[in-house]
């Protein structure tokens, strides 16, 4: 048997399970497991030579493919920078299977080079870790080999699906022989079937006279994927049951003439007695985190008496707004068609009419969505060029049915703010898992691989400098678009009361710089344009999602003190 034949099977079982897609970082440890993936015929394989970049740009693609994405690295430190696309995959359920190589164990503390103990590394924050043996010889070792990759592929995708870590140590030699066989072998593929779980009837029984008790019921969803059939469902319980549902920009529902969408500004007002008239008897939450600070404070400070939330798997009971009576294991659009068919059947076996309290309650939430968007209608009218006034212009100039990334800090917060028309069918991605400036770039790239549709990513200066090396990347998918809102600093601090406040902020916080991105677009290949008004962004944003042959980056130059006052001017008029 070739040395290295374990590994050839190894990749051809992962490309028999269903693999397509690995994002190799190089190295000489590594050799062994990059040679294979090159090799095969089955495999798409992308090289990023920073780890960290790699990382997210796996991330972006498994995102977008909804199917797992192997990543491989050499070993020692190269390993480490892997981790903060490990984590945001384990919180934000992406599915990533991390081959990791590593040297034998007996050389650890023996002063050898890229030498760490790799086993088990990121800890908790990966569904599981394996260990290969660093010797193949024992038939054992090779039926080990096996049985372990069906099941690491099976867990990584998986409810919840989620990185899964698979180490690899190596033996020299590295490299097949000129005159070696460098043949696969067709492994055993260990099928997983899918289960689908659902209530017994009893429970919906009880569900549905909980329901029908409860005269003020509202619907909350967090991040989601876009999922049309989801929209409707909800459209529907909505317009025919007079329910509110409330859903950030995160959410995918999009806006419309019923979905409420400016939950942050409504929250964020100081009337106590609005606030308590939006209270819900009973609150069904969904989805992944939830994006702003006063959505989160308010629901914690005005608790539903019943909060059910929907949660298919997992073994963690999500009790974000400290107020959970009910975790129902399902999936949510069974949950709300089904419960939306059942209570549509018995309104019209029983001829119920419409309860004057609950559709008191939608005009409420309604009532104060509408005045929630004059104030932001105003707010951006009477401003000057600022980041919110430019990113309004971008959402509404996005191409129907691309896609978009919001970066962390204030430009998934400005977008928020602004809403997308759900007849704009723009899915919105962000990497709210644990919700860090790093790999917002690089995810962004990794899904614009992934799919012939506009990709943009709307991400601050200094997101897009911390993670510049997403674009160190031969051959950029030339449906990518950068919108880099810079405004030489990290502004956020000059607008949360606190540090806004300290003496320190800017030398210590706001980390002012003089950067621009042309010549990092020149050294990359991207076609950059730089606009500092609203004129010449309007003129920009005419051409800038037109077909192209290179990426294109367009940057929106503004004043940081100028943002500050006119998010200040904003908050006044809640």
């Amino acid at each position: 048997m070739p040395i290295l034949q374990p590994i050839l099977n190894l990749v051809e079982l992962l490309h028999q399970k269903g693999l397509r897609d690995v994002v190799v970082s190089p190295g000489s440890r590594s050799a062994p497991l990059t040679i294979a993936v090159a090799r095969h015929p089955g495999l798409r394989v992308r090289v990023v030579p920073d780890e960290r970049a790699a990382g997210f740009t796996a991330l972006g693609m498994a995102q977008q493919t909804q199917t797992p994405v192997a990543l491989i690295c050499t070993s020692g430190s190269a390993v480490y920078n892997l981790s903060p696309a490990v984590v945001e995959a384990y919180f934000q359920q992406v599915p990533l299977i991390l081959l990791t190589a590593d040297r034998p164990h007996e050389w650890l503390h023996q002063q050898d080079g890229q030498t760490i103990d790799q086993a088990g590394l990121f800890g908790t924050h990966v569904k599981r870790s394996y260990d290969l043996p660093a010797d193949y010889s024992h038939a054992d070792a090779r039926w080990f080999i096996e049985r372990m990759i069906n099941e690491a592929y099976d867990l990584s995708r998986g409810g919840p699906a989620g990185p899964v870590h698979v180490n690899v140590p190596l033996r020299e030699p590295f490299y097949p022989k000129s005159d070696e066989p460098f043949r696969s072998e067709r492994g055993r593929v260990i099928e997983q079937l899918p289960v689908t779980p659902q209530l017994p009837a009893e429970t919906w029984h009880r569900l549905l006279a909980d329901w029908e008790r409860a005269e003020r019921k509202l619907i909350l969803v967090g991040q989601t994927t876009y999922l049309p059939e989801l929209q409707q469902v909800l459209t529907q319980i909505s317009r025919e049951l007079n329910v509110p549902v409330v859903g950030e920009i995160i959410s995918n529902l999009g806006r419309n003439d019923l979905f409420i969408s400016q939950s942050d500004t409504i929250l964020g007002q100081p009337d106590e007695e609005e606030l308590e008239n939006l209270r819900p008897d009973l609150l069904i939450t969904m989805g992944n985190s939830f994006l702003t600070r006063n959505l989160k404070t308010y629901f914690r400070r005005y608790p539903a008496v019943q909060h059910w939330h929907i949660q298919p798997y997992g073994d963690r009971l999500i009790d974000s707004f400290q107020s959970l009576t009910t975790r129902i294991p399902v999936e949510p659009l069974y949950f709300f068609q089904t419960l939306f068919a059942d209570l549509d059947y018995q309104h019209f076996r029983e001829g119920v009419e419409d309860d004057d309290q609950e559709a008191d309650y939608l005009t409420a939430w309604q009532a104060a969505e509408q005045a929630a968007r004059r104030v932001v209608a105003q707010s951006l009218r009477e401003s000057p060029f600022t980041d919110w006034v430019a990113t309004q212009a971008v959402l509404e100039a996005l191409p129907t049915g691309s896609h978009l990334h919001l970066a962390n800090s204030m430009p998934v917060r400005y977008a928020n703010m602004c809403g997308l028309e759900a007849s704009q069918a723009v899915r919105v991605w962000a990497n709210r898992g644990t919700s860090g400036i790093d790999g917002c770039l690089s995810t962004a790239v990794g899904a614009a691989l992934c799919t012939d549709a506009i990709v943009t990513v709307l991400i601050g200066d200094v997101a897009f400098f911390y993670d510049r090396n997403a674009l160190w990347q031969n051959e950029l998918p030339p449906n990518l678009r950068i919108v880099l809102l810079n405004n030489a600093s990290g502004h956020i601090f000059r607008i949360i009361d606190g540090s806004s406040q300290q003496p320190e902020l800017e030398t210590y916080f706001e980390t002012p710089h003089h950067l621009t991105a042309e010549r990092t677009c020149a050294d990359f290949g991207v076609a950059y344009q730089q606009v500092a008004d609203a004129g010449t962004l309007a003129t920009a944003l005419g051409a800038f999602f037109a077909a192209s042959t290179m990426p294109k980056l367009l940057e929106i130059t503004t004043d940081k003190y100028v943002n500050a006052e006119a998010f200040r001017a904003y908050k006044l008029r809640l």
